[in-house]
C-alpha cells in the first residue's frame, strides 16, 4: 500500500500500543529477561528494552547499555515469533476411560488476536516461510492457521546490524518489505521520533486515529540513510549464487568432517532458527491406564532418534546430521518450498556454544 509516510513522536508510541489493546489485541514485543531480549507479552511502551543494545559474536551474546534512549536499538535475541504460532509444546488431545467407554477430548489452541511489536524484516520473512508450509501447504496445520488468523504487525526497520547478521545477503532485511500494517524507522536526533510507513488498510485506520503529521522529505531521506547504513554494516555475508547445487553436489566434502569435529549436536541452531518447524509426538498415560494424553513438541534433525527407522537411525553420526541440516536449510528447501530456508538473522551463529558459523562453512565448501 503506497501512502505518504507519517511521523510518530516518541511520546505517542504508548498511545499507539494503547489503541491496539483497545481494539482487542494482545501485545507481543521485545522485553529484557534473564540477560537477553526476548519476545513476550507487554502492556505498554515502558516494557520495551529502552536504552539497551546487544553485542553478538559466534557463540557469544551480551546485553549492554546504550548512551541514548533508543527503543529498538538492538538486533535480534534468541526468540523469534515461531514460538507464538508454532508453539514449543502443546497438548493435542486426551482420553479417559469412562462409564460409557473411552472419552476423547480435543484441546483447542489458544488463538487470541495478536499485535507483534517491533518485528524485524528477517522475522517477517521467516513467518512468511512458515506460512507457506504450515498454513498454505498441502498439509496445513489447523492450530497454526488458527493462531495466524488475526495478527497486526508493527514492524521496525533495523538501525543497526549485529555481528552475526547477514539478512542483506538473503534479501530479507534490514528493511521490512511486506506483511506489516505499520513499519517504523527510529530516528534518534532531536526530536526522538519514528517514520511510519503504512502497509495495510488496518494500519492506515490506526494511523488515522493517531492523527499523525506527514513526514518531511528530510525525514524520509534520514530514514533511508539509516537503513542503508545498516545494510552496509552487516557482520556476515553469504554468497547464495548457485548455493543449491554447491551443497547438493558436495556430500563428501572434507569440510563436513571438520565441522562434525566441533559440532555438539546440541540442537541450539534449530531451536533458535525462526523457520525450523520439525516436531515430534509424545503419548503418555497414568499408572492405572485410566487417562492418556498426546502432545506435540519441537524436535530437531540433530537428535539421533529424529531419523530413526526400524533397525536404527538413518543419520547416526554428527557429520551426517549437520550435513542434513545445512543442505536442507540452504539447498533442498528450494526444491520443497521454493525459497531458501534461511533469512540471515544469525541466531544459529550467536547461539551455537562452539561458534559454528554457517556462512564460514559454505564459504569453505565453495572454496
Amino acid at each position: 500500500m503506497h501512502q505518504t509516510p507519517l511521523i510518530l513522536p516518541r511520546g505517542d508510541l504508548g498511545r499507539l500500543l494503547a489503541l491496539l489493546k483497545r481494539r482487542g489485541y494482545r501485545l507481543i514485543g521485545p522485553t529484557v529477561q534473564q540477560g537477553a531480549i526476548v519476545y513476550d507479552r507487554i502492556e505498554s511502551d515502558t516494557d520495551l528494552p529502552i536504552g539497551w543494545t546487544d553485542h553478538q559474536e559466534p557463540g557469544r551474546y551480551r546485553l549492554e547499555r546504550r548512551s541514548d534512549q533508543a527503543v529498538f536499538g538492538y538486533a535480534v535475541g534468541p526468540h523469534s515469533y515461531k514460538k507464538v504460532f508454532h508453539v514449543p509444546e502443546e497438548r493435542l488431545w486426551s482420553v479417559r476411560r469412562g462409564r460409557n467407554g473411552v472419552e476423547l477430548t480435543s484441546t483447542a489452541p489458544e488463538a487470541p488476536a495478536l499485535a507483534l511489536i517491533g518485528a524485524r524484516g528477517c522475522d517477517l520473512a521467516a513467518i512468511a516461510i512458515q506460512d507457506r508450509i504450515l498454513e498454505q501447504g498441502a498439509h496445513a496445520d489447523p492450530r497454526y492457521v488458527a493462531r495466524r488468523r488475526d495478527v497486526f504487525v508493527v514492524a521496525v526497520n533495523c538501525a543497526q546490524a549485529g555481528q552475526t547478521c547477514f539478512c542483506a545477503s538473503m534479501g530479507t532485511g534490514p528493511k521490512a518489505r511486506s506483511a506489516f500494517e505499520l513499519a517504523l524507522t527510529e530516528m534518534l536526533d532531536a526530536p526522538h521520533r519514528f517514520l511510519v510507513e503504512i502497509g495495510s488498510a488496518k494500519g492506515a485506520a490506526l494511523a488515522n486515529e493517531l492523527e499523525l503529521e506527514p513526514a518531511t522529505s528530510e525525514d524520509v531521506s534520514l530514514a533511508e540513510s539509516i537503513v542503508a547504513r545498516t545494510a552496509n554494516s552487516m557482520g556476515r555475508t553469504l554468497v547464495t549464487t548457485g548455493i543449491r547445487d554447491l551443497l547438493v553436489d558436495n556430500p563428501e566434502h572434507p569440510r563436513w568432517d571438520d565441522v562434525a569435529a566441533r559440532c555438539l549436536a546440541c540442537t541450539n541452531c534449530t531451536m533458535v532458527c525462526p523457520t525450523c518447524f520439525c516436531s515430534t509426538i509424545e503419548d503418555t498415560s497414568d499408572l492405572e491406564s485410566e487417562t492418556a494424553e498426546r502432545s506435540r513438541r519441537w524436535d530437531s534433525c540433530f537428535t539421533l532418534d529424529f531419523s530413526y527407522l526400524h533397525g536404527g537411525s538413518v543419520r547416526s553420526s554428527t557429520r551426517a546430521r549437520y550435513r542434513q541440516w545445512l543442505t536442507h536449510k540452504l539447498a533442498t528447501w528450494y526444491d520443497q518450498f521454493g525459497s531458501s530456508g534461511c533469512v540471515g538473522c544469525g541466531r544459529c551463529i550467536t547461539w551455537c556454544p562452539v561458534g559454528i558459523d554457517l556462512t564460514e562453512e559454505v564459504a569453505a565448501i565453495r572454496g
